[in-house]
């Protein structure tokens, strides 16, 4: 796999496999609904690793 040049706050040296945390932010924190879409995704990827941001028994128990 090539990765990509080191530029602003990206630097190759520190790429290692994930342990299931996602980040988005805006750098001028500026808010977006891109940011939050991008967040979601995020969500959706690491369901299969159980790091889905939330207590299923807490959604379960506020759903009855």
């Amino acid at each position: 796999m090539v990765l990509p040049q080191r530029q602003g706050l990206y630097d190759p040296a520190n790429e290692h496999d994930a342990c299931g945390v996602g980040f988005v932010a805006h750098i001028k924190n500026q808010k977006s609904h891109g940011i939050i879409e991008q967040g979601l995704q995020i969500l959706c990827n690491l369901e299969h690793r159980g790091a889905t941001g939330y207590d299923p028994c807490w959604v379960t128990a506020q759903a009855s």
